[in-house]
């Protein structure tokens, strides 16, 4: 393969929202995790995921850029997604939630409370309902297991804002709206990029 077609293999897959989504997912997990072991003391179970954007340096700033990066990622895929004129709306549940997304890594909850809650709201519920939404057009079993996570996410949502826990503390149900939605945004993108190639 010569330089220049792996150069125009390389165009092509940023045109596609799959690597962008895969990315994206894969990236915010394995930041999140890094956050948690730069900062000393820190609880999954008992101190919520964005703590880490007020902690001490350099886990919060770790955290903020990846959330930010996070959510600029999710917005160029859903514009890719636009772009192909697809009647589905899964486009627009991207972009609110890459939104929120970038609005939790701006706004920390310690100075911008509300604008911080409401930023999370939106990354949580559009992310997981971008799940639920995506089994739509996807071939069996993925669509039930998108599907499957979508409804996992959107469950612990509601049970988080009910104040319900299950035992598992603030931080870990928490961790059950993000995880769902980031195994999506790393299956679903690996998913249609294997399409992509396919093609």
């Amino acid at each position: 393969m010569t330089a220049r077609s792996r150069v125009a293999q390389v165009a092509a897959m940023l045109r596609s929202p799959g690597p962008w989504l895969f990315l994206a997912g894969l990236e915010l997990l394995f930041m999140v995790h890094l956050s948690e072991m730069l900062y000393p003391g820190y609880s999954i179970s008992e101190d919520y995921i964005s703590d880490l954007g007020v902690g001490p340096m350099p886990s919060s700033a770790v955290f903020a850029s990846a959330v930010i990066l996070f959510g600029v990622m999710v917005i160029v895929a859903a514009s890719l997604f636009r772009k192909r004129g697809k009647r589905s709306m899964i486009w627009l549940l991207l972009l609110l939630s890459g939104i929120g997304a970038i609005g939790v890594g701006v706004f920390d909850m310690d100075s911008w409370p509300w604008i911080h809650r409401v930023s999370a709201l939106l990354a949580f519920l559009f992310g997981n309902l971008a799940a639920l939404h995506s089994h739509r057009f996807v071939r069996p079993p993925a669509s039930y297991m998108f599907a499957i996570l979508g409804l996992i996410g959107l469950s612990a949502l509601a049970l988080f804002g009910a104040g319900v826990y299950l035992g598992l503390g603030i931080g870990g149900m928490e961790r059950m709206i993000l995880y769902p939605a980031m195994c999506w945004a790393i299956g679903f993108g690996a998913y249609l990029s294997a399409r992509e190639d396919e093609a």
